[in-house]
């Protein structure tokens, strides 16, 4: 498995023993975690993701950037040898549920009663199940039945 680190001008962790902020500190801003959606919808060259987002140049530039060196994205040439191409890594791929979580809880509370947005489908077109955290036994579980434990 790939280990993902800072960028080398990120002197620290926000918290180094907080995977959320690890997590936030890889992956955290706006810019990126629409890229990844993207990159999960199809997008592989550089105006994919400028189009689809409307990012400034620059910004697209550094954060694709920034995702490569953090190992979410990989960047290859084109067969033409005219463009690059960015897929998704193994660790990339894992943030899909991020980002269904992410979607769903948009659908819930980022958009009035009746406003209408996009909803995310399987294969024979139905929409997704809610995510919800259950235990180890399958039973679900909520803020009030978890809590944090260091790990060594």
């Amino acid at each position: 498995m790939t280990e993902l680190v800072p960028r080398s001008d990120d002197a620290t962790w926000t918290d180094p023993t907080c995977p959320v902020a690890r997590t936030l500190d890889l992956v955290g801003d706006r810019w990126s975690l629409l890229i990844v959606r993207d990159a999960m919808d199809g997008a592989h060259a550089f105006t994919d993701f400028q189009q689809r987002t409307g990012i400034a140049r620059n910004i697209l530039t550094d954060r694709l950037r920034r995702l490569v060196e953090r190992g979410i994205l990989e960047r290859e040439t084109a067969s033409s040898g005219r463009r690059q191409l960015y897929t998704l890594t193994r660790a990339g791929r894992d943030l899909f549920t991020v980002v269904v979580a992410l979607r769903q809880w948009g659908e819930r509370h980022a958009f009035a009663a009746g406003e209408s947005h996009s909803v995310l489908v399987d294969q024979r077109g139905e929409q997704l199940s809610e995510l919800r955290p259950t235990s180890s036994r399958g039973a679900a579980l909520d803020l009030d039945g978890t809590s944090v434990q260091k790990a060594y």
